[in-house]
């Protein structure tokens, strides 16, 4: 009788712990087609820059602007309609109130910082001031700590790198900067406060207009993967919606599905294009192919 079980096939995984991922990472959710090797980095975005520049893993997250760009400038990999974070980010720009008092159009002029210009966090709140709140991005100088993830992309001329090594909260805190793009890493001191009023009330406002949750970071595979093993790309997408069923989590996420998403994908290609981080506007279809496009249809 002849032996006809086929070997799992291992992939290199950049993919951090999240609620929604945890039961991936930890084997509650499993598939006899797939060893997952994750070898990435605790911070996933520390891992970005590999998995572009040197193809060091097969699979993994890859923040939305990021994923972007790579179409942009034709890197081999391909989005799953499986958003692995975001959140709304109203919140995530901030001043030191002890020092200055700012609305949003007062950062015209002024000097801001932002980890990364291609930061996603800085794409969904620069567009936020934008077009919320009538802010002129280019009259504002931002001050950068890193390069992007991809050696083809340069920051606009309205920026500035910092020197390596700079702590942009412990700089807002100093009063060495106006004003600070931050997410997670904001200072916890009651002197900061958001630059955008009521910020947690003015991002449910508007997903209650736009019914949109800004994507954060999204799943890829290697574009070999899709053309020579699709089966295991499906199984990649089911293996993600089980991990994200199993999550006790209440914290809303972007949905899964391509048509789903289409909304925040246009969205994030908009204003990606007028925040020069993209050469061109992409359309939201060329962000998968045909494997990836009828996953979850």
């Amino acid at each position: 009788m002849n032996d006809t079980t086929v070997s799992p096939l291992t992939l290199r995984v950049n993919l951090a712990e999240y609620p929604s991922t945890s039961a991936l990472r930890s084997g509650a959710v499993r598939s006899p087609l797939i060893e997952f090797d994750f070898c990435g980095p605790e911070t996933a975005h520390n891992g970005f820059k590999a998995m572009l520049r040197e193809n060091a893993f097969d699979a993994g997250e890859l923040a939305i602007v990021t994923y972007l760009q790579a179409i942009a400038y034709n890197k081999p990999f391909v989005m799953l309609p499986a958003p692995v974070s975001g959140r709304q980010q109203h919140h995530c720009a901030g001043y030191n109130s002890a020092h200055n008092s700012f609305s949003p159009k007062d950062i015209e002029g002024k000097r801001v910082g932002v980890r990364s210009y291609a930061q996603t966090t800085g794409l969904w709140i620069r567009g936020i001031l934008q077009h919320e709140y009538g802010v002129d991005l280019d009259k504002v100088t931002w001050l950068t700590v890193i390069d992007g993830h991809l050696s083809e992309y340069a920051d606009p001329p309205n920026c500035t790198r910092l020197p390596k090594g700079s702590d942009l909260g412990q700089m807002l805190l100093d009063g060495e900067i106006d004003a600070s793009l931050l997410g997670n890493d904001m200072p916890a001191d009651p002197r900061i406060k958001t630059l955008v009023p009521d910020a947690i009330e003015a991002g449910k406002a508007w997903y209650a207009r736009e019914g949109v949750i800004p994507i954060n970071h999204v799943f890829v595979v290697h574009r070999d993967l899709t053309r020579k093993r699709p089966d295991v790309v499906r199984e990649i997408y089911r293996l993600l919606v089980e991990s994200r069923a199993q999550s006790i989590s209440k914290a809303p996420l972007p949905p899964f599905g391509l048509e789903a998403n289409r909304k925040g994908l246009t969205l994030a290609i908009d204003w990606a294009f007028e925040q020069k981080i993209i050469p061109r506007r992409l359309a939201v279809d060329e962000l998968f192919d045909d494997v990836t496009a009828s996953l979850g249809a």
